[in-house]
């Protein structure tokens, strides 16, 4: 009996040792099929998304895309809402100006100062309205779908089309721009080749008008905000409700075009820096890059820019000196110099053929 215990109990031991031993196997070999899977995803997630070209600026760009989606989309669906806020903040600035300040004008003023005032500020609302209009409703320009002999310097990656020299992808209008500059909400379109002009001529024009309302009713203004720091004195001022409505009028048309003044005005210079070296503010970015690539021995050079003088002549399209008077200082619809697809010498520049960054 004793020796059939001690045969059942040696039997069990064997048993038991196996099973710890298969255990053991067991978690390792699973262990190790973990750790293949886990190699083995890392080694597929690496040959996706690396190639030789990755930096920190791409893979910043990867996870702001999301962003960059969402801004577009935004932006495409919001631009109508800033057109409607553009028109209707400039007719309320323009409300006051013949509500309020011109009768003032008309009763206090001596006569040239009246000409003046009448004169410069209906010719500067024209050329607002006038570029305004239009730089929202003229086309950028569009690189032609179809096949052509038109030079090329690369392929669109989201059109999979030639894109000529100077012409980039806007993500809002999803589709390629002529030198293109940049998408603007503000007139719910891009500034491209055709409208660049109208453009930056708008944004000065706005901001000479913002300048001369804030300058000539600065009187005006000190006097209303005067006035209203006296409505919760006690007794209260005996203003009537049609002159409370006036310093409050004052004070806006003040504030706003003050503020319009600021702002635009450093747009309206950031641009005009830009059409003086002869690049858009896409082409500032990558000649930016491309300076600091090239330091070490080389010297870049932007074969669109053909001096100052000349690069306004090519913008604003002078050929003779009256030009700069009725296409200028004056609305004016001609077309600029070139179709935007190829790039040689302006008729005011250097002869030479201009090859594309």
């Amino acid at each position: 009996m004793q020796g059939h215990t001690r045969l059942f109990s040696c039997a069990m031991r064997l048993f038991l040792r196996c099973f710890r031993l298969g255990r053991r196997h067991g978690r390792s070999k699973l262990l190790k099929r973990a750790g293949e899977l886990w190699s083995y995803g890392k080694l597929c997630a690496k040959s996706l998304f690396y190639n030789s070209l990755t930096n920190s600026d791409v893979i910043i760009d990867s996870l702001f895309e999301p962003i960059y989606w969402l801004v577009d989309h935004v932006t495409r669906w919001f631009g109508v809402a800033f057109v409607f806020l553009v028109i209707v903040l400039t007719s309320s600035i323009v409300l006051i100006v013949y509500i309020c300040l011109l009768p003032l004008i008309l009763d206090t003023y001596s006569p040239a100062w009246i000409i003046w005032h009448v004169c410069y500020g209906h010719w500067n609302l024209l050329m607002i309205v006038f570029h305004y209009y239009k730089a929202a409703r003229t086309s950028p320009g569009y690189p032609p779908q179809m096949k052509t002999d038109t030079p090329s310097v690369s392929i669109c990656k989201k059109c999979i089309a030639p894109k000529p020299p100077r012409t980039h992808h806007c993500s809002i209008c999803n589709r390629c721009i002529l030198k293109m500059d940049h998408h603007c909400p503000w007139l719910n379109n891009c500034v491209g080749h055709f409208n660049h002009r109208y453009f930056f001529l708008f944004c000065l024009f706005m901001t000479m008008g913002c300048l001369y309302c804030s300058i000539s009713s600065r009187d005006m203004f000190i006097d209303a905000y005067n006035a209203v720091e006296t409505y919760y004195q006690t007794p209260p001022p005996p203003f009537t409700f049609k002159e409370r409505v006036f310093h409050k009028c004052i004070i806006y048309l003040w504030v706003l075009c003050s503020s319009v003044a600021l702002a635009l005005g450093g747009l309206t210079l950031w641009h005009a820096m830009l059409i003086s070296r002869g690049e858009t503010s896409i082409e500032r970015h990558i000649n930016h890059k491309e300076k600091h690539r090239l330091q070490k021995g080389k010297v870049f050079q932007n074969i669109f820019h053909y001096g100052r003088m000349n690069n306004w002549k090519v913008f604003f399209g002078v050929e003779t000196k009256s030009h700069w008077l009725t296409r200028v200082l004056l609305p004016s619809a001609h077309p600029p110099y070139g179709d935007g697809l190829t790039w040689t010498h302006s008729p005011t520049a250097t002869r030479r053929t201009l090859l594309a960054v």
